[in-house]
């Protein structure tokens, strides 16, 4: 079972560039190899361009060794020949409980900020903490 999330980007007329993200999206793993891997504009924007994935930091693709030349990294449905392309939405659509999935990554003002769709203060989602350190060279 996975721990289903969306990371995005904000842009800047304030929408939001998203792709759904498979497993392991709790913070204490997505948020700490975002912050960690993917901590720039440029490399959030790589990321996000490649479309919906089902991880973004892994050794395989699809039960095969990695190909493109890297020890890790994204293994995006496109490479089984979907078309999952980003998603654009404005930051209310992005953080409606109804839009997203268990955790809302969104990379603004040069950092990752992570919110617990589960959780809710007055009709907003949660902003939750990413714990710091890495997880994996």
């Amino acid at each position: 079972m996975g721990t289903r999330s969306r990371i995005g980007i904000q842009l800047k007329d304030n929408s939001v560039l998203s792709v759904y993200h498979h497993w392991d999206g709790y913070p204490e793993w997505l948020g700490r190899i975002l912050t960690t891997h993917y901590n720039s504009r440029e490399l959030a924007s790589d990321l996000i361009d490649g479309g919906d994935m089902s991880s973004c930091w892994t050794d395989t693709v699809w039960g095969k060794d990695r190909t493109d030349g890297n020890k890790y990294g994204p293994e995006y449905y496109s490479a089984r020949g979907e078309s999952c392309p980003p998603s654009l939405m404005t930051m209310s659509e992005y953080l409606n409980k109804n839009n997203n999935e268990e955790y809302a990554y969104i990379f603004r003002d040069g950092e990752w900020v992570c919110y617990d769709m589960n959780e809710f203060n007055d009709n907003d989602p949660e902003l939750t903490e990413i714990p710091s350190g890495a997880l994996m060279a």
